[in-house]
């Protein structure tokens, strides 16, 4: 563009304003401006201390650009651009312009320095936008997940966020709320059912055994051995109803773990069933190093130990040993020395109201149930395994509480007395 305004000066003879075009331009962009005629005479130079009128025809860029031939050049201090000032193929003029190459790169770099901050502003709304939209869609699916661990605890104080988010995660913070406020009318109308069936069922239950004894003065002798066993079947009824009502109650209730002594745990319930073992010619033993602090639920640990002990006493001959071993690494042994039980048994012990074919006890076959169930809910697993010899091992493993939750201030257990051994 400076070329053609030039040679439209040259054309005219209006040499005047030819310099003042060049140095306008130059003092503008802080470059050198040097314009020649058709022989390669200096007709106006930006530089002050150079002259005019000397002729530079035999520079190789200015004889190119004579010839309408543009030059580029740049080397390590300098870059220049040399153009003819033509029209068509008739030559007029050439101009020669050259920028130091320190001019050069800051220009360069206040262009990219610009543009690296037009991005970096662009870049901040586009991410001040998202990170909005963000919150804005992620908002519902904060109080979904409040919401749900709420639930997991058993009670929904704060339902989601119904009313914010795009509509898709409206309508399914609704359905939660409504799924969830149905969940625990049915939880608590199954709680309110085990209460009451609790009650309910004792008293027919017990009157029931009452009756049955009052036949026995008027039975003949031949007829008692049947109505001991009716008396010990309502007993059996009366003690699985309690089972499933107690296992109902543990369903339905959601109990975060404790820290729990074991130890002390296991001291205890072995102090309180030695005398009904010592009645059928059983020992109890504890062998193993101590197992230290376990996370629990509250009273969880003594039901686990109980029942775990009543099922080993319910098949132990006489003269054999019940051994609690304690494994570190919070796991826990209970190991007699019965008659043991197959691999299909083992499988399916845990089910609820299943016994083995070669099963006579008069157990209710809900306390491996429930000790699993208690267990989980600790967060623990249990399994069972052949002792050996013969007998039966049932492994409880259950989560250590580590120095580091103790340092972090973890309230320890609330005593609890001891509790009956659920049949």
């Amino acid at each position: 563009m400076l070329a053609e305004v030039t040679e439209e000066n040259i054309e005219k003879g209006d040499l005047g304003q030819l310099s003042d075009v060049v140095g306008d331009y130059a003092t503008r962009t802080g470059g050198r401006v040097v314009v020649t005629d058709r022989q390669g005479l200096v007709l106006a130079d930006s530089d002050p201390a150079s002259r005019t009128g000397i002729s530079i025809a035999a520079q190789p860029d200015i004889a190119r650009a004579l010839r309408n031939r543009p030059t580029v050049a740049h080397g390590e201090e300098a870059l220049s651009a040399t153009m003819p000032g033509s029209s068509g193929t008739t030559v007029r003029g050439t101009l020669r312009l050259t920028y130091p190459m320190a001019e050069v790169n800051a220009r360069v770099h206040r262009i990219w320095g610009a543009l690296a901050l037009a991005g970096a502003c662009v870049l901040a709304a586009v991410a001040l936008a998202a990170f909005t939209l963000a919150r804005w869609i992620t908002r519902p699916l904060r109080t979904l997940e409040a919401a749900t661990a709420q639930l997991a605890e058993g009670h929904l104080a704060n339902p989601p966020d119904a009313t914010t988010g795009p509509p898709e995660l409206r309508s399914l913070a609704a359905s939660f709320t409504q799924t969830a406020t149905r969940l625990q009318q049915l939880l608590k109308a199954q709680r309110a059912f085990a209460s009451e069936a609790s009650h309910q069922l004792k008293t027919p239950l017990t009157a029931l055994r009452l009756r049955l004894e009052n036949f026995e003065p008027y039975l003949d002798p031949r007829a008692h051995g049947s109505l001991e066993e009716a008396v010990g079947e309502v007993e059996r009824l009366g003690c699985m109803v309690q089972g499933l009502l107690a296992l109902a109650r543990r369903e339905n209730s959601a109990t975060t773990p404790e820290p729990v002594d074991l130890d002390t745990v296991i001291a205890d319930r072995v102090a309180m069933w030695e005398p009904l073992a010592a009645e059928q010619y059983v020992a109890l033993a504890v062998t193993g190093r101590p197992a230290g602090r376990v996370w629990a639920i509250p009273g969880a640990l003594d039901q686990i130990i109980d029942n775990l002990i009543a099922n080993a006493l319910r098949v132990s001959p006489p003269g054999t040993t019940i051994t609690l071993h304690r494994v570190p690494g919070a796991e826990l042994h209970v190991i007699d020395q019965g008659p043991g039980m197959t691999e299909s048994d083992r499988a399916r012990a845990f089910d609820r109201f299943w016994r083995a074919s070669d099963s006579h006890h008069g157990g209710t076959d809900l306390g491996l149930p429930i000790v699993r169930h208690l267990v989980h809910a600790s967060g623990g697993a249990i399994t069972l395994h052949p002792a050996p010899g013969t007998g039966l091992d049932a492994a409880v493993r259950l989560r250590p509480v580590t120095d580091a939750c103790s340092r972090a201030g973890t309230a320890r257990p609330r005593p609890r007395p001891a509790t009956a051994p659920t049949p």
